[in-house]
């Protein structure tokens, strides 16, 4: 069975190659062909592009992007229709997949989503296309599917898979001094800064970040660095400043920190599971701010507050970051009733992402749809 998929950042690649492994348990012949990142690669199969090539967010940057944008789409339409697959697997990466669902369909391919789209945050009219062009939507998001049925169309759920990754990792999580000696860090408590996978949030959210390093000389401040982002990339920004920035270690750190500064996305829902105060925080250009306003239509940003449906954390979004960050790590690492709280709302999320083996659940799921 040949499976097309198609991921567009680091998140998806994540999750992508845990259900492609999850796949293959189940289907030895199974042959995968995708757009994606070295995890998924890792996971076999060919890729055809890396998400680090098509990584773009925010309005004014996907205008002044488009026809590379576009040139990409044309080029995997190619890809799809030469590889002729028996199912195209979507992962979440809404303006770029929803146009291949559309194409696909011409070809009579079926189409899975796989971790939607954020519609009900902005977008909503896009749901169209996806009651016509997607045959099966596996949610991430409790809430999603009440979301898609009312707006007629298929949705299932099986759990958060962000849920596996961390479970299973908690397993052979390594010890404060041995993960400290490894990377020549202080003995100090960790403050993880997460400024997202992207370079464009990484530009805009890590100098807010790193601007309250100055006030915190008790601890140490850790940068999980992005993996399609070069250490060079940083450089300008740390140069100078007590900070340290550690690859391919995002979970290590979460594990051994006292608090995070999280950019909204997957790590917000991830720093929870671990177990981590956190802070969270946006900012996007001001021309996608103000342009993007009239379409998004949510009371929170962040996956935390999104599951919970209330604001266990505190997000902080576009102006006076600085102050705001550290008026809100000031309560975390300080105020331990605060702190306290925060934990017991943690508690409520992790009983609500669901139990472990999502991706083997949503593999199973898929067989079961492509071989009926």
């Amino acid at each position: 069975m040949k499976f097309y998929l198609i991921a567009g950042e680091a998140s998806g690649d994540l999750h992508a190659s845990n259900l492609m492994k999850s796949i293959k348990k189940l289907n030895n012949d199974a042959d995968f062909r995708f757009y994606g990142g070295d995890l998924m690669k890792q996971s076999g199969g060919t890729l055809v592009r890396h998400y680090r090539d098509m990584a773009v967010m925010g309005i004014w940057e996907v205008i002044a992007k488009y026809s590379k944008i576009r040139h990409y789409i044309k080029e995997c339409k190619a890809d799809i229709q030469h590889y002729n697959p028996d199912v195209i697997i979507l992962v979440d990466y809404a303006g770029f997949n929803l146009r291949i669902a559309e194409y696909a369909k011409k070809l009579k391919i079926r189409v899975f989503y796989y971790i939607s789209p954020k519609l009900w945050a902005w977008g909503r009219w896009r749901v169209n296309k996806v009651r016509k062009y997607v045959d099966r939507m596996f949610a991430i998001l409790p809430f999603e599917v009440d979301f898609y049925k009312n707006h007629h169309c298929v949705a299932e759920y099986y759990g958060n898979p962000v849920a596996d990754s961390v479970f299973s990792y908690q397993k052979k999580t390594p010890d404060l001094k041995s993960f400290i000696a490894a990377n020549a860090l202080e003995d100090k408590p960790i403050i993880a800064l997460l400024a997202g996978s992207r370079k464009q949030e990484i530009h805009l959210c890590l100098p807010e970040m790193l601007s309250v390093v100055k006030y915190y000389p008790g601890y140490q401040f850790v940068i999980a660095g992005a993996p399609s982002v070069s250490a060079d990339f940083y450089k300008p920004y740390i140069i100078n400043r007590n900070v340290y920035l550690l690859y391919d270690q995002t979970y290590e750190i979460l594990a051994h920190a006292t608090a995070a500064v999280v950019t909204s996305g997957t790590a917000t829902l991830e720093t929870a599971l671990f177990r981590i105060p956190q802070v969270v925080i946006y900012k996007t250009s001001t021309f996608t701010y103000y342009a993007g306003q009239p379409f998004v239509d949510i009371e929170f940003f962040s996956l935390v507050n999104l599951i919970l449906g209330f604001e266990a954390v505190k997000e902080l979004l576009q102006f006076n970051l600085v102050d705001k960050i550290r008026q809100e790590l000031d309560k975390i690492l300080f105020d331990q009733p605060y702190r306290e709280k925060m934990l017991g709302y943690y508690d409520e999320l992790i009983k609500k992402a669901g139990q472990p083996g999502v991706s083997e659940r949503v593999a199973m799921r898929m067989i079961e749809l492509l071989t009926n």
